[in-house]
């Protein structure tokens, strides 16, 4: 299997793990050395939309793909709030709807972008005591997680059928837990809410692409938003003695970020012979490596 990024369609049903198992199943088909597999930003078993599988020497790309902008469409379901936060949880709120109106969905709406604090559904995989917390939820157990920070970039409303449903599209950072926004809508309203749908459309450039399908990224379409700088092969003898190379040469990057979105802090991308080799960091006015891609991406 070649290793990069690979663009794949996760359908409603099965697990994010499932679909890294396929390919992990496939990579050892193949007789030889052993091929990492992750993806890149899991998807809850009801969502559906695009999913990143990183094979190979990407895998080590995997932190640098949480802070980018992530981008949904959403089908909000008023007058109930789940336990969960979407349609296969238990109900723990009923309020009235009666009194909802596009005005007011938007006026909910604006206190909730930018950064602020968030509480995962108790149904996340963010870990308690080392266990996914969904894990301990679905024993019955009660989780109480912690609030952390997250960044909600932008989000409007498509459409309405009140006072039922409404369609909803966001675009935030990863960490972003589009349940705990629809539970945090249903509050401030007072009549409770869930999500019954969730696609993710886009991460950074890249689109959910046709179910079935996969699509491969390698080389200059690895980490699009971050600098580039063409390297010498005296360059690269270099950074493997751990010695610094100039600024000079490093150009912007290939896709830009939407305006005002948090800086990624991405690394500099560093190509030997059109393939990507190092991710280089800038200091005291020189790039020094990162770390090194052996063999290039």
């Amino acid at each position: 299997m070649t290793p990069g990024l690979y663009r794949v369609h996760k359908p409603v049903g099965p697990t994010s793990f499932s679909v890294v198992q396929s390919f992990l199943e496939e990579a050892r088909a193949v007789p030889g050395k052993r091929v990492p597999v992750c993806h890149g930003g899991t998807l809850d078993p009801f969502a559906e939309g695009l999913l990143l599988i990183l094979v190979g020497q990407t895998t080590r790309l995997f932190e640098l793909l949480h802070a980018v902008p992530k981008t949904y469409e959403a089908d909000v379901i008023w007058g109930t709030e789940m336990d969960t936060g979407d349609l296969h949880g238990r109900p723990v709120f009923q309020g009235d709807t009666s009194s909802l109106t596009p005005e007011k969905l938007d006026a909910a709406l604006a206190p909730l972008l930018g950064w602020r604090e968030q509480v995962p559904p108790a149904t996340s995989a963010k870990k308690v005591g080392g266990e996914p917390a969904y894990r301990k939820a679905h024993r019955g157990e009660v989780v109480e997680l912690p609030p952390s920070r997250v960044y909600l970039h932008s989000a409007s409303w498509l459409s309405h059928d009140l006072p039922h449903t409404s369609r909803l599209t966001l675009t935030c950072r990863g960490g972003y837990y589009v349940r705990s926004l629809a539970r945090d809508l249903g509050q401030a309203l007072g009549c409770g809410a869930h999500l019954s749908t969730l696609r993710r459309t886009r991460i950074g450039p890249w689109a959910d692409p046709e179910p079935g399908t996969r699509v491969l990224a390698t080389g200059r379409e690895l980490l699009p938003w971050a600098r580039v700088r063409p390297l010498t092969d005296h360059e690269v003898g270099e950074l493997r003695r751990e010695r610094s190379i100039p600024l000079v040469g490093t150009s912007p990057p290939d896709w830009r970020l939407p305006t005002g979105f948090p800086d990624p802090e991405a690394p500099v991308r560093g190509f030997h012979q059109g393939r990507l080799v190092f991710l280089l960091r800038e200091r005291d006015g020189a790039l020094w490596s990162e770390s090194e891609l052996r063999g290039g991406l």
